[in-house]
């Protein structure tokens, strides 16, 4: 029964793999199975810049904050997860860090309006986790930059889980 369930889950995610928006993203797989999606209302923005000096004024440019964490325990869920963020990279995004290590995967990508960053996308996958954390706002270029090469993305991403209390009220495994 637990593998039908997982394989038709699985099937889920595959025939959302058209969609290439944050939004129809979020959307489409927020209630899947054993995923974690995070959209940090408004008021909640001053608790999450608390995580460190350099995401406070980041995250003071921030209009919209999303997080979702996929299991990614299988090759065809990372196989998926990455063919996700090719999508979004493709799709307006310009790249301005990827390491890739066989199957696991770091990306930071933003979208830019002239001299201003008005989205940043950072992915990472470990094989056994795989997530996708969104901004949205102004934010300046060379800032973004000095994130993603100082893994400070990294630390926010696993920051965020604890700042935002999701121990409680919780689904124990």
């Amino acid at each position: 029964m637990k593998k039908t369930f997982s394989f038709l889950s699985l099937l889920l995610l595959f025939s959302c793999g058209s969609y290439n928006s944050i939004d129809s993203f979020y959307e489409a797989h927020k209630n899947d199975n054993q995923v974690t999606a995070i959209r940090v209302p408004q008021f909640m923005l001053t608790l999450v810049s608390e995580i460190s000096p350099e995401m406070k004024s980041l995250v003071g440019n921030t209009r919209d904050l999303r997080y979702m964490q996929f299991p990614s325990k299988t090759k065809s869920q990372t196989q998926f997860l990455n063919n996700q963020m090719n999508n979004f990279a493709s799709s307006s995004f310009i790249e301005v860090f990827r390491k890739n290590n066989e199957l696991k995967r770091n990306v930071v990508s933003i979208r830019e309006k002239r001299d201003v960053v008005k989205e940043i996308l950072i992915y990472n996958n470990d094989n056994t986790t795989g997530s996708f954390l969104y901004f949205n706002g102004n934010f300046d270029p060379m800032v973004v930059r000095k994130l993603a090469k100082t893994s400070e993305f990294d630390k926010f991403s696993n920051g965020l889980l604890p700042q935002m209390n999701l121990a409680t009220p919780g689904i124990s495994n």
